[in-house]
């Protein structure tokens, strides 16, 4: 099990077609023929002594090249991955056009054991979906933040409250 931390933003915006978020399509060649649970919030880890809120925003401009909406932000909580990450979550209005992202870069070797090193983008695209078409695209440890906003939206909650 890993003590490994990560922090996010999840973007929803409430309209016609009801609530819909803004998810990342994971970069890089493992996950580039994938679309169901290839999809995640775009988020990153942190370590000792920098706060998951700054984290979340640094993340957020890191992998997608733009700020983050200026809005109030709400708590979604934190869960536990499948490796063992603890994954925390705060959600914001905004809408954001996916067409100005410019992702982030990270480095690996590929083909592995080749020796050769690539660049490949953290997200490699950006779409808003509604909110129950999203859930199959999610990675399955991050499907409790949609199922936590989407029940506050359902409620008639324009923002969650926090502490969610």
């Amino acid at each position: 099990m890993s003590g490994k931390r990560s922090a996010g933003l999840l973007v929803y915006r409430v309209g016609g077609p009801g609530l819909e978020v803004l998810l990342g399509h994971m970069g890089g060649p493992f996950w580039s023929g994938r679309t169901t649970a290839a999809w995640s919030v775009p988020k990153g880890e942190y370590e000792p002594g920098e706060t998951p809120e700054a984290a979340a925003r640094r993340e957020f401009r890191e992998e997608l090249g733009l700020e983050p909406p200026e809005a109030p932000w709400t708590a979604l909580g934190e869960s536990r991955q499948r490796g063992g990450k603890t994954v925390t979550v705060w959600a914001v209005e905004g809408d954001l056009d996916p067409g100005l992202v410019v992702p982030g870069l990270f480095t690996m070797e590929w083909p592995r054991g080749s020796g050769v090193l690539r660049e490949f983008p953290e997200l490699d695209r950006v779409a808003w979906f509604p909110a129950r078409d999203a859930v199959a695209r999610l990675v399955a440890g991050q499907r409790v933040f949609l199922e936590r906003l989407d029940g506050f939206i359902a409620a008639g909650r324009r923002t969650p409250p926090d502490g969610a």
